[in-house]
């Protein structure tokens, strides 16, 4: 009878019955006046709540926590509103089709060297109380890809009723100038809909990579397909839970991507200009972070995160260099993008309680070799990248904006709630794009953290990662995207 009533608390209709049926009442009813009441209270609240969601606007919407959130505003894509606004541009097209110049710094994923850092040209860092005025905002499709800026257009990828759509906008008026649409539709049940990756642009051809695999090599200025191909049927690669998530990578003349494929097909260099393979290697599960050219212990390289290790590869061959374990918890992938502390050390960091890990690589008579240098959980990245600025690394402890010092682990700061956001350092200051879509100014300092302003700068849910050039900053979600100019006053 005691293991009975045990069980009634952990279930109570089923202990009621058992109880009631061999005349304990006096238990009964204890049971029913304590867990039995806060049971059904649950299943009466949670039923009231499905009904709202059925019958009102109420929405769930996961924004990167735990448990998800309860919303009247759930971040929706208006897919009639992408149209209509499109549509009412169209006629202004031949007017900046032809606009060329402007910088080509930020041609890709987190920017040069995929760090996350811009210093193209100062940046101004005494930003308006009430926040900066836009120079264009508009809507957009959804997805979580942000943009490669180059010779006056924003490239970016995004889907679009059933299609994904690569779209060039001009960065003065935001007026798209071109756009390329193919069947192809990724969801899942807490990202949502839409591709992941970010294309990259290289001497006048952009590539894009979508959710589920599509690889496509255009020319940049008027949208034409030069090739274009399917890196997982070539490969044989799995389809992650959460979609295709790490951009292309250019080196000279090769293009980098991570299908994940088995039999040597993990990681896939291509001719960026006629598609052909040129090396294939490792046989590794794919994670969702981006390849990424470093220089480690003196030699150029190839780092690359996978399903259960961080290996260097040779950029030639594909030939691996050095090793070493790294596994996300709760059989998780990582998706942070490794963060260079040096001249031979970089930065690994995941979240779901996985924490971070600092790695150092030393060249020796036969090779390389890799040894963990600090490992803690002070530091554990989720869906954001963190930045290495003057010996302290700058990141969202899930949503908390941290200090660690880069050569202990140890934790400088901790303050500021800033939900699954993205960061880029400028100028000695973290500009945040947070999870809610608004923008704020931090200095990064180890000595305290210190924010300036934050000012609502695009809505709804946003985990895509800003992006800087000619001292503009674009910024985008599921379902806007808008310019602001950083550096006049």
């Amino acid at each position: 009878m005691r293991k009975v009533r045990l069980a009634s608390y952990l279930f109570p209709p089923l202990g009621l019955f058992y109880l009631w049926r061999n005349r304990d009442l006096r238990w009964a009813r204890k049971l029913f006046g304590t867990v039995g009441i806060l049971f059904y209270s649950i299943l009466y609240i949670a039923g009231i709540i499905y009904l709202l969601t059925l019958f009102t606007p109420l929405g769930v919407e996961w924004r990167g926590g735990f448990p998800p959130v309860l919303t009247f505003s759930k971040t929706v894509p208006d897919y009639d509103a992408v149209e209509a606004h499109r549509a009412a541009l169209a006629a202004r097209k031949a007017a900046v089709a032809s606009a060329k110049g402007g910088s080509t710094y930020w041609n890709g994923f987190r920017g040069p060297g995929r760090n996350g850092i811009y210093e193209e040209q100062p940046i101004r860092t005494d930003w308006p109380g009430d926040g900066l005025t836009p120079i264009w905002k508009q809507p957009c499709g959804s997805g979580y890809a942000s943009f490669a800026i180059a010779e006056g257009l924003a490239f970016t990828i995004e889907q679009r009723r059933e299609q994904e759509v690569v779209a060039a906008y001009d960065i003065q008026t935001g007026i798209e100038v071109w756009s390329h649409k193919y069947e192809a539709r990724f969801d899942e049940p807490l990202g949502g809909e839409g591709p992941r990756a970010t294309p990259a642009w290289s001497e006048g051809k952009l590539y894009s990579l979508g959710a589920m695999g599509d690889l496509i090599c255009f020319d940049a200025a008027t949208g034409n397909i030069l090739w274009q191909k399917n890196i997982l049927r070539e490969n044989a690669g799995e389809l992650l839970t959460y979609g295709i998530a790490a951009s292309p990578l250019i080196v000279g003349d090769q293009l980098i991507v991570c299908p994940g494929g088995p039999s040597g097909k993990s990681v896939v260099c291509y001719n960026k200009h006629s598609g052909e393979p040129i090396w294939k290697a490792l046989n590794d599960n794919a994670a969702y972070s981006s390849p990424m050219l470093v220089d480690l212990a003196g030699l150029e390289q190839l780092l690359i995160v996978t399903e259960t290790r961080a290996v260097g590869l040779s950029v030639d061959s594909g030939q691996l260099l050095w090793e070493i374990p790294w596994k996300v918890n709760a059989g998780n992938r990582n998706i942070a993008q490794p963060v260079l502390l040096g001249s031979n050390r970089f930065l690994l960091s995941a979240g779901y309680g996985t924490g971070c890990m600092a790695v150092e690589i030393t060249k020796t008579d036969t090779g390389f070799t890799a040894r963990e240098v600090w490992r803690n959980r002070n530091l554990k990245n989720k869906f954001t990248s963190s930045v290495f600025h003057e010996g302290y690394i700058y990141g969202l402890d899930e949503d908390i904006l941290v200090c660690l010092d880069a050569q202990t682990g140890r934790r400088q700061w901790k303050s500021g709630r800033y939900g699954y956001g993205q960061l880029v350092l400028a100028s000695g200051h973290l500009i945040i794009l947070t999870g809610d879509g608004y923008l704020a100014l931090v200095k990064a300092s180890p000595d305290e953290h210190k924010e300036l302003t934050r000012f609502p700068a695009i809505k709804g849910k946003t985990w895509n990662h800003p992006a800087i050039s000619d001292g503009r900053l674009f910024i985008r979600n599921m379902v806007e995207m808008a310019c602001y100019d950083i550096i006049s006053k």
